[in-house]
């Protein structure tokens, strides 16, 4: 199966290729992509050169266009879309329609996936979107297990990508209201969820209390692992309680599952994390590589040492296996 690794940074590109990658992502430093944050993403000459390196090294490169036009501003899109196909990517990532609409009849030749953002997570639309617009792949919502997976599989022909490693969203794919309310921008039209210039810490007597756009996240016991302030994976009081009362702060590992997903039909195995450095970059990809590499091979999988770099040094296999059904 194909691995597919995030870039944030030309130096998470390089890092990732030199790991393994077969395919790396990444987007342009505007609010076209969802991971809109300062001193990430690349601008045109860099994504020109990160291109060119990777497929000197054998690896593709998928270009992220995938947060919303605002309405009369989609320029600004349409531009990356073009910037992207001459830059020589292998595909780009899109979740709106009118921007599928306008890649698939302005640049033919030119391979679509179905971004996360849209929330695809049935054959029908599946289908919908491969037949009206092109689309050659879709990365599935982090909402079905395993045999829901391999269900959709068997009713389509378009690929399938996967999330196996890397944060994860309670909401409908990034479409959240509580870090819009709290910060004023929105994951997926300013590609900004939980941004860091609303972020502040403060030491209240050993305790360090974590705040996003004024409100307080967590607090956290002086040496304790602290998570990054988002408001879903933040406490909050509800009656008598008070605790992670969305999610618990946790990352997604599917790293056991890559053989029940190969089964499953699935196309590639994507990680999460192009806001995360080169270092972390490169041990996720070494690892998911060696996996995959020990799959095909006949080989049992190496066991995994992934837990130090998951966010609040927790794991979970999320809703690939729904143990509460």
């Amino acid at each position: 199966m194909e691995i597919v690794c995030p870039a944030g940074t030309p130096a998470a590109l390089r890092a990732a290729v030199k790991a393994g990658a077969h395919t790396v992502y990444c987007g342009f430093n505007d609010e076209t992509n969802a991971r809109n944050f300062p001193g990430l993403n690349f601008d045109r000459s860099e994504m020109r050169a990160g291109i060119a390196f990777a497929h000197a090294h054998g690896a593709k490169v998928l270009v992220a266009i995938n947060t919303f036009p605002r309405a009369g501003e989609q320029t600004l899109w349409h531009r990356a879309i073009a910037d992207a196909h001459h830059a020589g990517a292998d595909a780009v990532i899109l979740a709106d329609a009118g921007l599928l609409a306008h890649a698939a009849r302005m640049h033919p030749d030119l391979r679509l996936h179905l971004s996360v953002q849209a929330a695809a997570a049935n054959a029908d639309i599946i289908n919908y979107y491969a037949e009206v617009f092109g689309v050659k792949r879709v990365v599935l919502p982090r909402v079905l297990s395993v045999p829901e997976i391999a269900a959709i599989n068997a009713e389509t022909g378009v690929e399938t990508e996967v999330f196996v490693f890397g944060g994860l969203c309670v909401m409908a794919e990034g479409r959240c209201s509580l870090s819009s309310y709290a910060t004023g921008l929105s994951p997926n039209m300013n590609g900004v969820c939980s941004p860091a210039s609303h972020v502040d810490y403060h030491d209240d007597g050993g305790v360090l209390d974590a705040r996003l756009g004024g409100y307080t996240i967590h607090r956290t016991a002086k040496n304790a692992p602290a998570p990054y302030p988002t408001l879903c994976k933040g406490c909050f009081s509800a009656g008598e309680k008070t605790g992670h009362l969305f999610e618990d702060p946790v990352s997604l590992n599917a790293e056991a599952l890559i053989p029940q997903l190969l089964k499953a039909g699935v196309t590639a195995l994507k990680i999460e994390g192009r806001q995360r450095s080169k270092s972390y970059v490169a041990q996720v990809v070494g690892n998911f590589r060696a996996a995959v590499d020990a799959l095909a091979e006949g080989r049992p999988m190496p066991k995994g040492m992934l837990t130090r770099l998951s966010e609040g040094q927790a794991m979970t296999t999320g809703a690939y296996r729904k143990t509460w059904r």
